[in-house]
């Protein structure tokens, strides 16, 4: 049995009324959040994102890590000139300035550097020259290294959306327990629990993932690991704020008195009525945790390279714009950042009206 559970005598409504009266509470939310312009913009953002996360290698033009070092720092829309070779990873480009003249078993060529040369077409990919020879275009230019920067965005959103997920379930289900146990129990159960959270809540949000991240070592799993870490303080107030609360309602009462577990009336009869604000710290936690997860890739102590990640691609670049040359290389990943934080936190606004009891039907 829950809150908002009730008796009502059926034959003083209306059908439609009756109607209204079978729709839940997450239908009316729903209704509200939709009404919301900016809350389904940001979903629809967020949606999108994730989309291409899923897609990345069917979207992404090159592999993020393939290296053409002669094409190093190019510009938007850059264009380039390039043989297509056999690897034992799978391909590799040989930049060119032009193609001489093919026979039957090999390619002439004028290479980078201007100094004529030749391949055997068998070391090349395909059959013909529409397939081992192409002109790529970097829509967004390469880094240092000659990569696409285009290709490490849709890659990196892999690794953003990923460790800021994981991260913020680990975050929400240590606050949940925590929280529950402390608003139920109370006493000393709540003292201690209170007492963790003030020590954990004392250091600085940056400085503690950073010190879990140096503990655990550099990395994609000591990434979510550290930041959940730390990131479950404000959850577990919240649901220990909802408990204390519910634990005097008549409901919860009637179900200690028909003997049932603490586990139970916990996790089946009080926790469902916290839901929504857990969702909605649970939005704007994931908002921090990406923050968070480029924030250690900025400082080399998250995602190693040559992975993608959208924090070590403004590492990499924001050298370029004290230099006063390629600016994108900082700014594209930073918009992406901020596209993906901001998409967050209205979905956060609108999820945080929705559920507002106070808000009209």
């Amino acid at each position: 049995m829950h809150e908002n559970e009730f008796f009502v005598d059926k034959d003083k409504f209306t059908e439609s009324e009756k109607h209204r009266a079978a729709r839940s509470l997450w239908y009316y939310s729903w209704i509200r959040f939709k009404r919301n312009r900016l809350a389904m913009a940001g979903l629809f953002t967020l949606v999108l994102l994730i989309l291409i996360a899923i897609f990345a290698g069917f979207i992404a033009p090159f592999d993020p890590i393939d290296q053409t070092l002669e094409y190093a720092t190019r510009p938007s829309g850059f264009k380039g000139n390039v043989l297509v070779k056999k690897a034992l990873d799978g391909t590799d480009f040989i930049p060119i300035q032009k193609i001489n003249r093919v026979t039957a078993d090999s390619v002439f060529y004028r290479d980078f550097t201007g100094s004529n040369a030749s391949i055997p077409v068998w070391e090349l990919v395909g059959q013909n020259q529409s397939e081992w020879h192409q002109e790529p275009t970097y829509f967004l230019g390469t880094d240092r290294y000659g990569r696409d920067i285009l290709s490490r965005l849709i890659y990196g959103s892999r690794i953003s959306l990923s460790v800021g997920v994981i991260s913020e379930s680990i975050a929400i289900f240590i606050g949940v327990v925590l929280g529950a146990l402390a608003g139920y129990f109370r006493g000393k159960a709540d003292a201690f629990i209170m007492w963790l959270i003030n020590v954990v809540w004392a250091f600085p949000s940056i400085l503690f993932i950073i010190a879990l991240s140096v503990v655990l070592g550099k990395g994609f799993w000591q990434s979510f690991v550290a930041i959940g870490l730390t990131g479950w303080v404000e959850i577990a107030r919240i649901v220990r704020g909802q408990f204390f609360s519910l634990r005097e309602t008549e409901y919860v009462e009637a179900t200690r008195a028909l003997g049932y577990k603490p586990i139970r009336i916990i996790f089946k009869h009080m926790l469902p009525n916290t839901i929504g604000p857990i969702i909605v710290t649970g939005t704007a936690g994931l908002a921090h945790a990406i923050i968070f997860e480029a924030s250690l890739s900025f400082l080399g102590l998250g995602v190693q390279p040559p992975t993608a990640s959208w924090g070590q691609m403004v590492f990499d670049g924001y050298k370029y714009i004290v230099a006063g040359t390629n600016y994108g290389l900082a700014i594209y990943p930073s918009v992406a950042i901020m596209l993906t934080v901001f998409a967050v936190n209205l979905i956060g606004d609108g999820l945080r009206d929705a559920f507002d009891p106070k808000m009209r039907r």
